[in-house]
């Protein structure tokens, strides 16, 4: 089994979703008392949101590169950047290590072919739905056609991420705006819709709706799990 690198808490709450979901997948795969081999690097938030919006990527790129450094000296052998957004600055990260990042928008375009389909929704920060760096990825690489909510609707998406779901507060009303959300882009012509922000499972999951939800979460950890343990 290889060693899985982790770049965590942003935020925290995702990161134990990441922790617990990778473990159980080992302990799926090879059954009794197996977990998984983890080297993680977890960042204070704080700092990286503030960076964030203020707009200084590369500040923040070099916080994770020295956090991947660190993870590779532990002996990773290839890097998770547990977090949608900051794969921004992931060819950054890339170049400041010698072991490969498993990108989370790879693993999630594979799943979305492997089920059909060519349109889809996109739900993350202001900066995953608005910029080129993630949605790009899958139009160029992968040929999906992306949609994202309306201005007012990225706005309510991108504030509860940050001023709810980041600090752990799940609200019944929120959950109940995202789907409305949801709805809104299946209305446009998408086939199913991607939780492209970590903290998004944490308000909604598939029962909450028939339209094919992609939980970008769940899907990183996976393929995580399935590079591990490959020969």
């Amino acid at each position: 089994m290889k060693t899985i690198g982790m770049l965590g808490g942003m935020s925290w709450e995702s990161t134990v979703g990441y922790y617990q979901q990778i473990n159980q997948g080992v302990k799926q795969s090879l059954g009794g008392l197996h977990s998984a081999k983890i080297a993680m690097v977890s960042v204070d938030f704080d700092e990286i949101e503030k960076l964030q919006h203020a707009g200084d990527w590369d500040a923040t790129g070099v916080i994770l590169a020295e956090a991947a450094q660190r993870v590779e000296a532990a002996g990773a052998d290839c890097v998770l950047i547990c977090t949608n957004t900051m794969h921004k600055v992931a060819p950054q990260i890339e170049q400041a290590i010698n072991i490969p990042v498993l990108h989370i928008a790879d693993g999630t375009a594979e799943e979305l072919l492997v089920a059909g389909v060519s349109t889809v929704g996109l739900l993350g920060t202001g900066f995953t739905m608005e910029q080129d760096f993630y949605k790009g990825r899958l139009r160029d690489k992968y040929g999906l056609n992306v949609l994202i909510p309306n201005e007012s609707d990225c706005k309510i998406v991108h504030d509860v991420i940050y001023q709810e779901l980041c600090l752990g507060d799940v609200k019944p009303e929120s959950a109940a705006e995202y789907l409305r959300i949801i709805d809104a882009l299946a209305a446009q012509g998408a086939e199913a819709v991607i939780l492209g922000c970590t903290e998004i499972g944490m308000l909604i999951q598939q029962k909450d709706t028939d339209i094919k939800l992609f939980d970008t979460t769940l899907i990183h950890a996976q393929k995580a799990v399935e590079w591990a343990l490959r020969d």
